[in-house]
Protein backbone atom coordinates (compact mmCIF):
# COMPACT_ATOMS: atom_id res chain seq x y z
CA UNK A 1 0.00 0.00 0.00
CA UNK A 2 1.26 3.80 -1.01
CA UNK A 3 0.00 6.53 0.44
CA UNK A 4 -0.60 9.00 -2.72
CA UNK A 5 -1.20 12.92 -3.29
CA UNK A 6 -3.24 13.63 -6.62
CA UNK A 7 -3.12 17.20 -7.46
CA UNK A 8 -6.39 17.96 -9.64
CA UNK A 9 -9.69 16.42 -9.61
CA UNK A 10 -10.71 16.93 -13.65
CA UNK A 11 -11.23 13.88 -15.37
CA UNK A 12 -7.95 12.19 -15.18
CA UNK A 13 -6.47 13.00 -11.86
CA UNK A 14 -10.37 11.96 -10.26
CA UNK A 15 -10.31 8.54 -12.48
CA UNK A 16 -6.81 7.77 -11.73
CA UNK A 17 -6.97 8.30 -8.11
CA UNK A 18 -9.82 6.46 -7.64
CA UNK A 19 -8.86 3.66 -9.67
CA UNK A 20 -5.26 4.04 -7.41
CA UNK A 21 -7.32 3.98 -4.21
CA UNK A 22 -9.39 0.95 -5.19
CA UNK A 23 -6.27 -1.27 -5.85
CA UNK A 24 -5.74 -1.11 -2.28
CA UNK A 25 -3.65 2.49 -2.08
CA UNK A 26 -4.49 5.76 0.39
CA UNK A 27 -5.12 8.54 -2.14
CA UNK A 28 -5.80 11.88 -1.01
CA UNK A 29 -7.32 13.76 -4.21
CA UNK A 30 -6.40 17.79 -3.64
CA UNK A 31 -8.19 20.83 -5.63
CA UNK A 32 -8.14 24.55 -5.21
CA UNK A 33 -11.32 24.33 -6.11
CA UNK A 34 -13.78 24.45 -2.92
CA UNK A 35 -16.97 23.81 -4.52
CA UNK A 36 -15.73 20.87 -5.95
CA UNK A 37 -14.18 19.21 -3.28
CA UNK A 38 -17.28 19.77 -0.91
CA UNK A 39 -19.17 18.02 -4.04
CA UNK A 40 -17.40 15.22 -4.16
CA UNK A 41 -17.42 14.65 -0.21
CA UNK A 42 -21.13 14.33 -0.76
CA UNK A 43 -20.50 11.57 -3.65
CA UNK A 44 -21.04 14.41 -6.62
CA UNK A 45 -18.97 13.66 -9.50
CA UNK A 46 -18.21 16.79 -11.83
CA UNK A 47 -18.66 14.94 -15.28
CA UNK A 48 -20.33 12.27 -16.64
CA UNK A 49 -18.24 9.08 -16.93
CA UNK A 50 -20.12 5.42 -16.38
CA UNK A 51 -19.45 4.23 -13.42
CA UNK A 52 -17.24 6.40 -11.95
CA UNK A 53 -20.01 7.81 -9.06
CA UNK A 54 -19.98 3.71 -7.23
CA UNK A 55 -15.87 3.65 -7.49
CA UNK A 56 -15.34 6.80 -5.51
CA UNK A 57 -18.25 6.14 -2.96
CA UNK A 58 -16.69 2.65 -2.33
CA UNK A 59 -13.15 3.53 -2.14
CA UNK A 60 -14.61 7.10 0.46
CA UNK A 61 -16.63 4.63 2.21
CA UNK A 62 -13.59 1.99 2.99
CA UNK A 63 -11.25 5.18 3.91
CA UNK A 64 -9.29 4.78 1.02
CA UNK A 65 -10.45 7.86 -0.86
CA UNK A 66 -9.91 11.39 0.66
CA UNK A 67 -10.55 15.01 -0.56
CA UNK A 68 -8.61 18.29 0.59
CA UNK A 69 -7.99 21.79 -0.89
CA UNK A 70 -4.76 22.04 1.22
CA UNK A 71 -1.98 20.69 -0.87
CA UNK A 72 -0.16 20.39 2.40
CA UNK A 73 -2.21 18.17 3.87
CA UNK A 74 -2.44 15.65 0.90
CA UNK A 75 1.36 15.57 0.97
CA UNK A 76 1.94 15.40 4.69
CA UNK A 77 1.92 11.70 4.52
CA UNK A 78 2.60 10.71 1.07
CA UNK A 79 5.05 8.84 -0.88
CA UNK A 80 4.17 9.91 -4.63
CA UNK A 81 2.39 13.13 -5.40
CA UNK A 82 0.99 13.10 -9.04
CA UNK A 83 0.72 15.99 -10.95
CA UNK A 84 -2.77 15.63 -13.24
CA UNK A 85 -3.45 19.20 -13.36
CA UNK A 86 -5.20 20.68 -17.20
CA UNK A 87 -2.71 21.36 -19.89
CA UNK A 88 -4.90 23.52 -22.29
CA UNK A 89 -3.94 24.13 -25.82
CA UNK A 90 -2.96 27.76 -26.55
CA UNK A 91 -3.41 30.27 -29.22
CA UNK A 92 -0.30 28.83 -30.71
CA UNK A 93 -0.84 25.56 -30.59
CA UNK A 94 1.73 24.28 -27.57
CA UNK A 95 0.85 23.13 -24.17
CA UNK A 96 -0.17 25.67 -21.90
CA UNK A 97 2.36 24.45 -18.74
CA UNK A 98 1.36 27.38 -16.04
CA UNK A 99 -0.78 25.04 -13.67
CA UNK A 100 1.84 22.68 -13.74
CA UNK A 101 4.54 24.71 -12.92
CA UNK A 102 2.28 26.36 -10.44
CA UNK A 103 2.30 23.56 -8.59
CA UNK A 104 5.77 22.52 -8.86
CA UNK A 105 6.46 25.95 -7.22
CA UNK A 106 4.23 24.96 -4.11
CA UNK A 107 5.10 21.14 -4.07
CA UNK A 108 8.78 23.05 -3.53
CA UNK A 109 7.94 24.81 -0.75
CA UNK A 110 5.94 22.40 1.05
CA UNK A 111 8.37 19.39 0.69
CA UNK A 112 10.42 18.27 4.02
CA UNK A 113 11.47 14.65 3.23
CA UNK A 114 12.09 12.17 0.36
CA UNK A 115 8.69 11.74 -2.61
CA UNK A 116 8.59 10.93 -5.86
CA UNK A 117 6.76 13.66 -8.16
CA UNK A 118 4.90 12.13 -10.66
CA UNK A 119 3.56 14.28 -14.11
CA UNK A 120 0.37 12.38 -14.91
CA UNK A 121 -0.61 14.73 -16.68
CA UNK A 122 -0.02 14.93 -20.90
CA UNK A 123 3.41 17.13 -21.04
CA UNK A 124 5.52 18.29 -23.62
CA UNK A 125 9.10 16.51 -23.44
CA UNK A 126 11.69 18.33 -21.14
CA UNK A 127 8.16 19.07 -18.82
CA UNK A 128 9.50 16.99 -16.37
CA UNK A 129 13.64 18.52 -16.57
CA UNK A 130 11.96 21.95 -15.91
CA UNK A 131 10.01 21.22 -12.89
CA UNK A 132 12.77 19.48 -11.21
CA UNK A 133 14.25 22.61 -11.30
CA UNK A 134 11.71 24.31 -10.13
CA UNK A 135 11.21 22.40 -7.10
CA UNK A 136 14.76 22.18 -6.44
CA UNK A 137 14.74 26.10 -6.34
CA UNK A 138 12.72 26.02 -3.56
CA UNK A 139 12.81 22.80 -1.95
CA UNK A 140 14.61 23.15 2.34
CA UNK A 141 17.30 21.60 2.96
CA UNK A 142 17.28 17.79 4.24
CA UNK A 143 14.15 17.13 1.37
CA UNK A 144 14.80 15.00 -1.83
CA UNK A 145 12.39 14.16 -4.32
CA UNK A 146 12.77 12.35 -7.41
CA UNK A 147 11.38 12.68 -10.79
CA UNK A 148 9.19 10.56 -13.07
CA UNK A 149 6.41 10.25 -15.84
CA UNK A 150 3.37 7.98 -15.75
CA UNK A 151 0.99 9.23 -18.47
CA UNK A 152 -2.17 8.15 -18.90
CA UNK A 153 -4.30 6.55 -21.72
CA UNK A 154 -7.82 6.75 -20.99
CA UNK A 155 -10.54 7.12 -23.16
CA UNK A 156 -14.05 9.10 -21.85
CA UNK A 157 -16.57 6.73 -21.59
CA UNK A 158 -14.67 3.55 -20.67
CA UNK A 159 -11.79 5.30 -18.32
CA UNK A 160 -12.29 2.84 -15.13
CA UNK A 161 -11.79 -0.27 -17.72
CA UNK A 162 -9.02 1.54 -19.56
CA UNK A 163 -7.49 1.90 -15.68
CA UNK A 164 -8.25 -0.91 -14.66
CA UNK A 165 -7.00 -3.08 -17.51
CA UNK A 166 -4.94 -1.26 -19.78
CA UNK A 167 -2.82 -2.34 -22.53
CA UNK A 168 -0.14 -1.28 -20.96
CA UNK A 169 1.64 1.01 -18.34
CA UNK A 170 4.69 3.27 -19.20
CA UNK A 171 6.63 4.40 -16.22
CA UNK A 172 9.84 7.07 -17.32
CA UNK A 173 11.94 7.28 -14.34
CA UNK A 174 16.15 8.14 -13.61
CA UNK A 175 16.29 6.08 -10.26
CA UNK A 176 15.53 2.41 -8.95
CA UNK A 177 13.78 3.99 -5.83
CA UNK A 178 10.83 6.13 -7.85
CA UNK A 179 10.50 3.26 -10.46
CA UNK A 180 10.08 0.77 -7.27
CA UNK A 181 6.99 2.71 -5.76
CA UNK A 182 5.52 3.32 -8.99
CA UNK A 183 5.44 -0.43 -9.62
CA UNK A 184 4.07 -0.78 -6.01
CA UNK A 185 1.02 1.13 -7.04
CA UNK A 186 0.21 -0.70 -9.96
CA UNK A 187 0.99 -4.01 -8.26
CA UNK A 188 -2.42 -5.67 -9.09
CA UNK A 189 -1.88 -5.58 -13.02
CA UNK A 190 0.70 -7.96 -12.40
CA UNK A 191 -1.89 -10.70 -12.10
CA UNK A 192 -3.20 -9.57 -15.27
CA UNK A 193 0.05 -9.66 -16.68
CA UNK A 194 -0.23 -6.32 -17.96
CA UNK A 195 3.03 -5.05 -19.78
CA UNK A 196 5.31 -2.48 -17.96
CA UNK A 197 7.30 -0.02 -20.42
CA UNK A 198 10.29 1.31 -18.28
CA UNK A 199 12.10 3.71 -19.54
CA UNK A 200 13.38 7.37 -19.27
CA UNK A 201 11.44 10.17 -18.73
CA UNK A 202 11.69 12.31 -22.05
CA UNK A 203 10.56 8.82 -24.37
CA UNK A 204 8.19 8.48 -21.31
CA UNK A 205 6.47 12.18 -22.06
CA UNK A 206 6.94 11.61 -26.12
CA UNK A 207 5.11 8.07 -25.94
CA UNK A 208 2.06 9.48 -24.96
CA UNK A 209 1.87 12.30 -27.78
CA UNK A 210 2.78 9.82 -30.45
CA UNK A 211 0.05 7.32 -29.60
CA UNK A 212 -2.53 10.22 -29.56
CA UNK A 213 -1.42 11.35 -32.58
CA UNK A 214 -1.02 7.99 -34.45
CA UNK A 215 -4.72 7.98 -33.68
CA UNK A 216 -5.88 10.92 -34.80
CA UNK A 217 -3.78 10.02 -38.39
CA UNK A 218 -5.95 6.77 -38.28
CA UNK A 219 -9.20 8.43 -38.31
CA UNK A 220 -8.62 11.22 -40.71
CA UNK A 221 -6.71 8.49 -43.00
CA UNK A 222 -9.84 6.39 -42.45
CA UNK A 223 -12.13 9.76 -43.43
CA UNK A 224 -10.37 10.07 -46.53
CA UNK A 225 -10.55 7.23 -47.94
CA UNK A 226 -14.50 7.38 -47.13
CA UNK A 227 -14.22 10.56 -49.34
CA UNK A 228 -12.89 8.58 -52.27
CA UNK A 229 -15.24 5.30 -51.58
CA UNK A 230 -18.10 7.92 -52.54
CA UNK A 231 -16.62 9.39 -55.38
CA UNK A 232 -15.75 5.86 -57.20
CA UNK A 233 -18.61 4.15 -55.71
CA UNK A 234 -16.97 1.77 -53.25
CA UNK A 235 -18.50 1.35 -49.33
CA UNK A 236 -16.40 2.16 -46.98
CA UNK A 237 -17.35 -0.49 -44.52
CA UNK A 238 -16.16 -3.37 -46.59
CA UNK A 239 -13.13 -1.40 -47.07
CA UNK A 240 -12.86 -0.94 -43.14
CA UNK A 241 -13.50 -4.66 -42.25
CA UNK A 242 -10.77 -5.60 -44.88
CA UNK A 243 -8.05 -3.53 -43.56
CA UNK A 244 -8.94 -4.40 -39.69
CA UNK A 245 -8.82 -7.32 -40.71
CA UNK A 246 -4.57 -6.95 -41.07
CA UNK A 247 -3.13 -7.73 -38.40
CA UNK A 248 -0.24 -4.79 -39.02
CA UNK A 249 -3.36 -2.52 -39.00
CA UNK A 250 -6.07 -3.37 -36.62
CA UNK A 251 -9.74 -2.83 -36.65
CA UNK A 252 -9.59 0.38 -33.85
CA UNK A 253 -10.13 4.04 -34.99
CA UNK A 254 -11.26 2.71 -38.48
CA UNK A 255 -15.20 4.55 -38.66
CA UNK A 256 -15.10 7.20 -40.78
CA UNK A 257 -17.39 10.07 -39.72
CA UNK A 258 -17.29 13.71 -38.40
CA UNK A 259 -13.67 12.70 -37.39
CA UNK A 260 -11.49 13.52 -33.79
CA UNK A 261 -12.63 15.73 -30.99
CA UNK A 262 -12.34 15.55 -26.89
CA UNK A 263 -9.64 16.95 -24.71
CA UNK A 264 -6.98 15.11 -26.11
CA UNK A 265 -6.21 13.87 -29.52
CA UNK A 266 -6.88 17.77 -30.82
CA UNK A 267 -4.59 19.32 -28.31
CA UNK A 268 -2.01 16.55 -28.30
CA UNK A 269 -1.49 16.37 -32.38
CA UNK A 270 -1.12 20.30 -32.13
CA UNK A 271 1.48 20.04 -29.25
CA UNK A 272 3.52 17.45 -30.88
CA UNK A 273 3.34 19.88 -34.42
CA UNK A 274 4.83 22.36 -31.96
CA UNK A 275 7.47 20.17 -29.99
CA UNK A 276 8.55 19.18 -33.39
CA UNK A 277 9.10 22.62 -34.77
CA UNK A 278 10.90 23.87 -31.75
CA UNK A 279 13.52 20.59 -32.22
CA UNK A 280 13.44 21.61 -35.95
CA UNK A 281 11.57 19.07 -37.55
CA UNK A 282 8.46 19.17 -38.97
CA UNK A 283 5.56 16.79 -38.70
CA UNK A 284 3.96 16.51 -41.58
CA UNK A 285 1.76 13.60 -41.54
CA UNK A 286 0.20 14.96 -38.26
CA UNK A 287 -0.75 18.40 -39.76
CA UNK A 288 -2.13 16.74 -42.40
CA UNK A 289 -4.40 14.75 -40.46
CA UNK A 290 -5.27 17.74 -38.31
CA UNK A 291 -6.16 19.81 -41.26
CA UNK A 292 -8.39 16.45 -42.63
CA UNK A 293 -10.30 16.69 -39.63
CA UNK A 294 -10.83 20.39 -39.61
CA UNK A 295 -13.05 20.42 -42.88
CA UNK A 296 -15.45 17.92 -41.79
CA UNK A 297 -17.88 19.81 -40.15
CA UNK A 298 -18.00 21.31 -43.64
CA UNK A 299 -18.40 18.35 -45.37
CA UNK A 300 -21.36 17.50 -43.06
CA UNK A 301 -22.67 20.37 -44.12
CA UNK A 302 -22.34 20.69 -47.73
CA UNK A 303 -24.13 17.03 -47.70
CA UNK A 304 -27.33 18.65 -45.60
CA UNK A 305 -27.46 21.20 -48.23
CA UNK A 306 -27.53 18.65 -51.22
CA UNK A 307 -30.15 16.72 -50.03
CA UNK A 308 -32.27 19.72 -48.90
CA UNK A 309 -31.32 22.86 -51.05
CA UNK A 310 -30.80 26.22 -49.48
CA UNK A 311 -30.43 25.46 -45.90
CA UNK A 312 -31.66 29.37 -45.00
CA UNK A 313 -35.10 29.47 -42.87
CA UNK A 314 -34.59 25.53 -42.48
CA UNK A 315 -35.16 23.87 -38.70
CA UNK A 316 -32.34 21.32 -38.17
CA UNK A 317 -32.55 18.61 -35.48
CA UNK A 318 -29.26 17.93 -34.49
CA UNK A 319 -29.05 14.60 -32.26
CA UNK A 320 -25.93 14.40 -29.99
CA UNK A 321 -23.83 17.31 -28.67
CA UNK A 322 -20.73 15.13 -27.37
CA UNK A 323 -17.99 14.80 -28.78
CA UNK A 324 -18.83 10.80 -28.60
CA UNK A 325 -21.15 8.98 -26.53
CA UNK A 326 -20.99 7.99 -22.80
CA UNK A 327 -19.60 11.95 -21.89
CA UNK A 328 -20.92 14.92 -21.16
CA UNK A 329 -17.05 16.33 -22.83
CA UNK A 330 -17.85 19.12 -25.80
CA UNK A 331 -14.24 20.01 -26.14
CA UNK A 332 -13.04 20.25 -29.76
CA UNK A 333 -16.37 18.23 -30.62
CA UNK A 334 -17.62 18.74 -34.09
CA UNK A 335 -21.23 19.73 -33.02
CA UNK A 336 -19.36 23.24 -31.78
CA UNK A 337 -18.35 23.79 -36.12
CA UNK A 338 -20.88 22.41 -37.25
CA UNK A 339 -23.42 24.79 -35.59
CA UNK A 340 -21.42 27.66 -36.31
CA UNK A 341 -21.60 26.78 -40.11
CA UNK A 342 -25.52 26.26 -39.74
CA UNK A 343 -26.56 29.07 -37.93
CA UNK A 344 -24.31 30.90 -40.69
CA UNK A 345 -26.49 29.59 -43.01
CA UNK A 346 -29.58 31.19 -41.61
CA UNK A 347 -31.04 27.75 -39.96
CA UNK A 348 -32.59 27.67 -36.54
CA UNK A 349 -31.12 24.90 -34.30
CA UNK A 350 -33.45 22.26 -31.86
CA UNK A 351 -30.83 20.39 -30.13
CA UNK A 352 -30.62 17.05 -27.76
CA UNK A 353 -28.12 15.26 -26.09
CA UNK A 354 -28.35 12.70 -23.34
CA UNK A 355 -25.12 14.49 -21.25
CA UNK A 356 -23.80 17.41 -22.53
CA UNK A 357 -26.53 19.92 -23.11
CA UNK A 358 -25.46 21.56 -19.94
CA UNK A 359 -22.16 22.06 -21.06
CA UNK A 360 -22.90 23.34 -24.64
CA UNK A 361 -25.21 25.87 -23.06
CA UNK A 362 -22.38 27.73 -21.92
CA UNK A 363 -20.98 28.34 -25.39
CA UNK A 364 -24.57 28.46 -27.04
CA UNK A 365 -27.03 29.47 -24.73
CA UNK A 366 -29.37 30.99 -27.69
CA UNK A 367 -30.38 27.16 -29.14
CA UNK A 368 -33.31 25.46 -28.31
CA UNK A 369 -32.60 22.44 -26.20
CA UNK A 370 -35.09 19.73 -25.88
CA UNK A 371 -36.11 16.86 -23.63
CA UNK A 372 -35.75 14.23 -25.74
CA UNK A 373 -34.87 13.37 -29.03
CA UNK A 374 -38.66 13.47 -30.30
CA UNK A 375 -39.16 17.04 -29.25
CA UNK A 376 -35.82 18.08 -31.35
CA UNK A 377 -37.29 16.62 -34.25
CA UNK A 378 -40.47 17.85 -33.83
CA UNK A 379 -41.52 20.25 -37.17
CA UNK A 380 -37.49 19.96 -38.23
CA UNK A 381 -36.82 19.72 -41.98
CA UNK A 382 -33.50 18.11 -41.63
CA UNK A 383 -32.27 15.67 -39.14
CA UNK A 384 -28.63 15.21 -38.36
CA UNK A 385 -26.87 12.51 -36.35
CA UNK A 386 -24.25 14.05 -34.75
CA UNK A 387 -22.93 11.50 -31.72
CA UNK A 388 -23.80 7.81 -31.80
CA UNK A 389 -25.70 7.51 -28.20
CA UNK A 390 -27.37 4.04 -28.17
CA UNK A 391 -30.82 5.88 -28.05
CA UNK A 392 -30.32 7.67 -31.35
CA UNK A 393 -29.09 3.78 -32.92
CA UNK A 394 -32.39 2.17 -32.64
CA UNK A 395 -35.10 5.22 -33.49
CA UNK A 396 -38.75 4.21 -34.06
CA UNK A 397 -38.76 5.66 -38.18
CA UNK A 398 -42.19 5.58 -38.87
CA UNK A 399 -42.55 8.07 -35.35
CA UNK A 400 -39.47 9.90 -36.53
CA UNK A 401 -40.82 11.43 -40.02
CA UNK A 402 -44.66 12.16 -38.85
CA UNK A 403 -42.73 13.88 -36.42
CA UNK A 404 -40.53 15.81 -39.05
CA UNK A 405 -41.92 18.44 -41.01
CA UNK A 406 -39.11 17.21 -43.76
CA UNK A 407 -37.45 13.98 -44.97
CA UNK A 408 -33.59 14.69 -44.75
CA UNK A 409 -31.68 12.46 -42.30
CA UNK A 410 -27.83 13.10 -42.49
CA UNK A 411 -26.22 10.27 -40.50
CA UNK A 412 -22.60 11.58 -39.26
CA UNK A 413 -21.84 7.83 -37.88
CA UNK A 414 -23.04 5.80 -40.44
CA UNK A 415 -25.71 3.81 -37.93
CA UNK A 416 -28.48 3.42 -40.39
CA UNK A 417 -28.71 2.64 -43.95
CA UNK A 418 -30.01 3.88 -47.18
CA UNK A 419 -32.83 1.16 -47.47
CA UNK A 420 -34.11 1.87 -43.66
CA UNK A 421 -34.15 5.36 -44.88
CA UNK A 422 -35.90 5.25 -47.70
CA UNK A 423 -38.79 2.87 -46.62
CA UNK A 424 -39.88 5.26 -44.45
CA UNK A 425 -39.95 8.31 -46.81
CA UNK A 426 -36.11 9.86 -45.88
CA UNK A 427 -34.07 11.09 -48.08
CA UNK A 428 -30.57 10.03 -46.72
CA UNK A 429 -26.81 10.17 -47.06
CA UNK A 430 -23.74 9.49 -44.65
CA UNK A 431 -20.19 8.99 -45.04
CA UNK A 432 -18.19 6.93 -47.20
CA UNK A 433 -20.79 4.75 -49.06
CA UNK A 434 -21.20 5.12 -52.39
CA UNK A 435 -24.86 2.78 -52.18
CA UNK A 436 -26.20 4.41 -49.00
CA UNK A 437 -26.98 7.80 -50.60
CA UNK A 438 -30.13 8.77 -52.02
CA UNK A 439 -29.50 9.42 -55.48
CA UNK A 440 -30.45 13.46 -55.19
CA UNK A 441 -27.28 13.90 -52.86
Amino acid sequence: MIRICMVGTGYVGLVSGACMADFGNVVTCVDINRERIEKLERGEIPFYEPGLDRLVLKSVREGRLLFSTSLADGMRDAEVVFIAVQTPMSESGEADLQYVMKVGEQIGELLDDYKVIVTKSTVPVGTSRALRQVIAARVRPGASFDMASNPEFLREGSSIEDFMRPDRVVIGTDTPRAEELLREIYRPLYLLDTPMVRTGIETSELIKYAANAFLAVKISYINEVARLAERVGADVFDISKALGLDKRIGSKFLHPGLGFGGSCLPKDTNALVHIAGEAGEDMTIVRAAIAVNAAIPARAVAKAEALAGDLRGHTVAMLGLAFKPNTDDIRQAASLELVKLLQERGCRLRVHDPAAMDNFKLFHPELHYCASPWEACEGADVCILVTEWNEYRRLDLDRLKTTMAGDVFLDCRNVYDLPQLQKHGFRYDCFGRANHRSPVA
